[in-house]
């Protein structure tokens, strides 16, 4: 909390969630749930916060992979053409927020009132706090652990049944503690990430095979960015270039497959 004395020793501050001096959630985010609940759409609520639809969607999808629930949803048909929405968690998120800065205003003007909240809502700021160069991010609990002789295959069990296998040296087993149950956040970066649109009978090494549909294109200059909806309801990033991007032809609503290697899914624990 930045302080300032001013002549009257007036104080003010700005909130702000913190764990050993790192950043958690700041009113940026909650700014942006409250525009997409009010207007109805990711484009206009990144234009009304000042930031642009491609980092609006970003932060959105961030949101929804780490929440035990989604936030927002996505919707079709209508008068509107469809749109998106906020979810009941997202609407407690936002309400919890809320209440949480009253309670902080309260404590300026008292000099005495101590910030409380739950612990489920606690875990949520620290988990989307981190800051990482990895495009997908998600949560989840190990269901199942393989040890081999310098190697462990370690498979989550993602929000909504989605699962996703992560292969590590037995080292970082033993450095990261993990077990049977154990919340971690698994981590991947978008070019490792490999869209196929019809996979057919075709056999892959790689344990990560995830059936989805086509959610969002963002096209570049050079590369193009397809994001997957996942059945359960996370989602996966794959950065291709505009060339293959042409070539599979995809489309919004499409049904594809993400592929990503275990060795290239990275876990960590909070």
């Amino acid at each position: 909390m930045n302080k300032k004395i001013a002549e009257d020793l007036s104080l003010t501050g700005a909130l702000w969630f913190k764990k050993s001096g790192q950043d958690f959630l700041g009113s940026s985010r909650i700014r942006l749930l409250e525009q997409v609940g009010e207007l109805g759409s990711i484009t206009k609520a990144g234009k009304a916060v000042g930031i642009s639809y491609k980092t609006a969607w970003e932060q959105i999808e961030m949101l929804n992979n780490l929440s035990d629930q989604p936030l927002v949803v996505k919707t079709t048909g209508g008068r509107g053409g469809g749109g998106t929405q906020l979810t009941e968690a997202g609407k407690e998120v936002i309400q919890r927020y809320r209440l949480i800065q009253e309670e902080h205003e309260r404590f300026l003007r008292s000099i005495g009132k101590h910030l409380e909240d739950g612990e489920g809502f606690y875990q949520f700021l620290r988990k989307v706090n981190m800051k990482v160069s990895a495009r997908n991010i998600w949560s989840g609990e190990i269901a199942q652990m393989q040890k081999g002789a310098i190697n462990t295959l370690v498979t989550l069990q993602l929000k909504g049944g989605d699962r996703l296998s992560s292969l590590i040296t037995n080292e970082s087993v033993e450095a990261l503690d993990l077990s049977i149950g154990s919340e971690v956040l698994a981590m991947a970066k978008a070019p490792a990430v490999m869209i196929i649109k019809d996979l057919g009978s075709a056999k892959l090494s790689a344990c990560n095979i995830l059936r989805g549909t086509v959610h969002r294109i963002v096209e570049g200059n050079v590369d193009c960015e397809v994001t997957l909806q996942l059945p359960g309801g996370n989602t996966v990033s794959a950065t291709l270039t505009k060339a293959s991007d042409q070539a599979l032809e995809l489309r919004e609503g499409d049904e594809a497959w993400a592929v990503v290697q275990e060795s290239s899914v990275i876990l960590g624990v909070i």
